[in-house]
């Protein structure tokens, strides 16, 4: 039985606790700190003790010295206004949101930027929730570009999932924007997979733009810039006259290596995968049925 004098920790309406705090979200009363964000060069308006006490990167930007101040130890820290050019103010509002509340607001428009902030922030919780958020409202517009900012930041579990999505709509998800725009590594993660539903000859073709894309935008040759994800395509996997075609098309952009091309051939002359890598005879689950794939499945056990 507990003395007197013992202590015990009690707990009102946390609720109340978290609208109140709300209140204090963006308000310029008894503020002491302000933002200048994005380039419409939004003020928002926070206290320092609450970022401060919040997160370890706010601690440390609200306790530098000033500008052209000899003591780096001064205890009188910057005025600002502060400024946040490379940031949405509506991702920079759901941040301070998080702080002030410890629950966010999300929307299928900002979801990534603010993974992307919690990130740079070191705000695991909040990082935790945008994952969540982003997992429970996938689509075949934005699941690629998830796909990218998981691998960017280490996301495993978002990674499995969104390679989960695109293996169950593949078809429809190489012809996005998002598609497109994937770097050359995680495209090369996604061709990995047998459970693409997708035909090879489509995948060949969706990748042949894909290099288009991104050979305009860094500048760089297809050949350079597709030599990865050209290694995962199943050239053994096409027919013939499928063959024939794709060899007309590469003498006008070199995508695939003539090697790649030759190795395809050679499993047809010989009626087996024989010095094609495994991986590269094995149908993945869209793959349509040619006759020729018979002679490759002794290959693929």
């Amino acid at each position: 039985m507990a003395g007197p004098c013992s202590a015990r920790l009690l707990k009102g309406d946390l609720a109340a606790f978290t609208a109140a705090l709300r209140t204090l979200v963006n308000n310029p009363q008894f503020s002491d700190v302000m933002f200048v964000v994005g380039q419409e060069q939004q003020k928002v308006f926070a206290h320092r003790c609450v970022l401060a006490c919040r997160c370890q990167a706010f601690r440390g930007m609200l306790s530098q010295a000033p500008v052209g101040s000899q003591d780096s130890s001064s205890s009188v820290p910057p005025q600002g206004p502060f400024i946040l050019g490379n940031v949405q103010p509506e991702v920079f509002l759901a941040v301070i949101e998080f702080l002030y509340t410890n629950s966010v607001t999300l929307n299928s428009h900002i979801a990534l930027e603010v993974l992307t902030s919690s990130v740079e922030y070191g705000l695991q919780d909040l990082c935790k929730l945008c994952v969540k958020f982003i997992k429970d409202t996938l689509s075949v517009e934005q699941v690629c570009e998830a796909l990218q900012a998981a691998v960017t930041y280490g996301q495993v579990d978002l990674q499995q999932h969104c390679l989960a999505f695109i293996e169950g709509c593949t078809a429809a998800v190489v012809r996005t924007q998002g598609f497109r725009e994937l770097s050359d590594v995680v495209l090369a993660r996604v061709l990995r997979s047998d459970r693409l539903a997708v035909d090879e000859l489509d995948l060949v073709q969706a990748v042949r733009e894909w290099a288009h894309v991104s050979s305009a935008v860094l500048e760089r040759p297809v050949p350079e810039v597709a030599a990865l994800p050209v290694r995962e395509l199943r050239l053994p996997l096409l027919a013939p006259s499928e063959l024939v075609t794709l060899e007309s098309y590469n003498q006008q952009d070199l995508l695939i290596p003539v090697e790649n091309i030759a190795a395809a051939w050679r499993a047809h002359a010989l009626r087996k995968g024989s010095g094609v890598p495994s991986r590269l005879c094995r149908p993945r689950r869209g793959t349509r049925p040619r006759d020729h794939h018979r002679h490759l499945e002794p290959h693929t056990k």
